[in-house]
């Protein structure tokens, strides 16, 4: 089974849901079960087989910097994605940090905030097989927002329970269901040269734009544990949840 190469977590996030604490450490250092988020993902990485990760940087870049210098960057060769100027959102700053990936080897794209039990290197596989673009880990739970999957799990559309918008991407091959995007994902490197935005830009909609023409994927595993640490209440949550996994 082949494992993971490279990655990239984002963590240039302001980190608006967790202030007071966020005024003074970017959300990727608040500590989850006495690690710094951070940590948790770059140690599920480099567990998974991946040694190279490319770390985006916004908030208080320079604590995360002298952090990863500290821990003599966990071994890994770890590289930075500069949006100090502009936060770019998940899209703009994928496509910002296009030129430091080897593209001969799918990217693996991990949230900073986003704790689970998936399998990384079953998630790989399943990428490689699939011979999909992109492949995105859902899972069936409760959400205000939902990706659209048919039958052969291609990504269709998109719905917002709160407003009522739905997108239709595509036309979907029998039935579909509504499952729950969990911030984990896998893209080849040709997805770049597809990027037709610019600036700052959301990945959701583009991926929703290439469906049309690309396999885009939904890999589902409800067995396993989730949460994201996005606001106060969810940190102690999360404290429980990682002594599950």
């Amino acid at each position: 089974m082949k494992s993971p190469r490279q990655a990239i977590i984002f963590a240039a996030g302001l980190g608006t849901r967790l202030q007071p604490v966020t005024h003074s450490i970017p959300k990727a250092l608040i500590e989850v079960a006495g690690k710094p988020m951070l940590r948790h993902v770059i140690e599920k990485l480099l567990a998974a087989g991946v040694r190279k990760i490319v770390i985006n940087l916004h908030h208080f870049p320079e604590l995360i910097g002298n952090y990863l210098r500290g821990q003599n960057n966990f071994g890994a060769n770890i590289q930075f994605s500069d949006e100090t100027g502009q936060l770019l959102d998940t899209g703009g700053g994928l496509k910002k940090a296009a030129a430091l990936f080897d593209p001969d080897f799918p990217v693996v794209i991990h949230n900073v905030d986003v704790i689970s039990g998936i399998d990384l290197n079953r998630f790989y596989q399943y990428h490689l097989t699939s011979g999909s673009l992109a492949t995105l880990f859902v899972q069936k739970r409760p959400s205000s927002r939902y990706l659209i999957f048919d039958e052969d799990r291609q990504l269709t559309g998109w719905k917002n329970t709160k407003t009522g918008e739905v997108i239709q991407a595509t036309t979907p091959r029998g039935n579909t269901e509504e499952l729950a995007f969990n911030g984990i994902h896998i893209v080849n490197p040709e997805i770049f040269q597809l990027m037709t935005e610019n600036g700052k830009f959301s990945i959701i909609p583009t991926y929703l734009r290439l469906a049309s023409q690309h396999k885009i994927i939904g890999f589902q595993d409800d067995t396993v544990p989730y949460i994201d640490i996005g606001k106060p209440e969810s940190l102690a949550e999360a404290e429980k949840l990682f002594f599950e996994i």
